[in-house]
């Protein structure tokens, strides 16, 4: 691991497309794993509305808010302060493009973060537009775009047919037209993401979409086994956290059980004059308590 960092910028990462450099994401929901992934080297954290399924339990991304996304941005811009930042727009954050400026400015100025996301196309050019225009860096989404589950019956991959992977990839030169600075490209076949990426000029990062884009995301959660209802195809895991806190869980709830925790070493001490004082005192107030009072009646 490096001893110290260059924090990539906005136009590092359009760089990066140009010159074929591979960048490393990371979706990371609190302040610990922002750490864990700014240690362990990763070039760009985004804190994703998935973290409603992840740390609060939805079903999807839908119920989270402006609001409760600022407070995770926020931590994790504390977590990794020497990397950049991309926040997701939540579901209903960007409904209009006046909406969309109010809120991404919030998050651009209350969090820290380099860039926000929102999801779509060309039906979002003119949101995508107005963010730009307001100088936020923007950043969407095409291919399985969360935020469309319900229109998709639930989450399902995209761009299977012809017909709609060139919607897609039209959809990707509607967001560089629009004045984004890159886009996500989820759950669709490489040779889509492959085309998605040769489209535009704008920094592409992929998810379930094979190596395509000179970036590569994962979930923070999957990678490290933390979240195991369910694991996307896409997903692949480095380390098993889930079942490693399961089985300190339940050690700790054993020791607790059988009086082996805690230890002598687990312990504050207090030197031997001050333990000595506290007996005598205790020992006191026991006598006096023992002793009947003089006004009350002997029998």
């Amino acid at each position: 691991m490096p001893d110290t960092r260059t924090k990539l910028t906005i136009p590092d990462l359009i760089e990066c497309k140009r010159a074929g450099r591979r960048v490393v994401l990371a979706s990371v929901t609190d302040y610990l794993m922002a750490q864990w992934a700014e240690r362990g080297g990763v070039d760009v954290v985004a804190v994703g509305d998935s973290l409603g399924m992840i740390t609060y339990g939805h079903p999807n991304t839908l119920p989270m808010t402006v609001e409760s996304m600022l407070e995770h941005i926020k931590a994790v811009r504390r977590g990794a302060p020497n990397t950049l930042c991309i926040a997701a727009m939540p579901f209903g954050s960007y409904a209009t493009p006046e909406i969309a400026v109010h809120n991404a400015l919030r998050l651009a100025k209350e969090s820290g973060a380099e860039a926000v996301k929102m999801q779509g196309g060309r039906e979002q050019f003119d949101t995508i537009k107005a963010v730009a225009d307001s100088g936020v860096p923007v950043m969407s989404h095409v291919g399985m775009c969360p935020h469309f589950v319900n229109t998709y019956g639930g989450f399902k991959r995209q761009g299977a047919s012809a017909t709609d992977a060139m919607r897609i990839i039209d959809n990707a030169r509607a967001i560089e037209e629009a004045g984004a600075v890159g886009l996500e490209i989820e759950a669709v076949p490489p040779e889509v993401g492959e085309a998605v990426d040769r489209a535009v000029d704008i920094f592409t990062f992929s998810i379930g979409a094979g190596p395509a884009g000179c970036g590569q995301l994962l979930l923070g959660a999957d990678l490290i086994g933390a979240f195991d209802a369910f694991k996307p195809k896409f997903a692949k895991r480095y380390g098993n956290v889930g079942e490693v806190a399961t089985q300190a869980f339940a050690r700790y709830a054993a020791e607790v059980r059988d009086g082996a925790f805690p230890g002598h070493e687990h312990a504050y001490t207090m030197p031997a004059r001050e333990s000595k004082k506290l007996a005598a005192a205790l020992s006191a107030v026991s006598d006096a308590a023992a002793k009947p009072a003089d006004n009350e009646p002997h029998r």
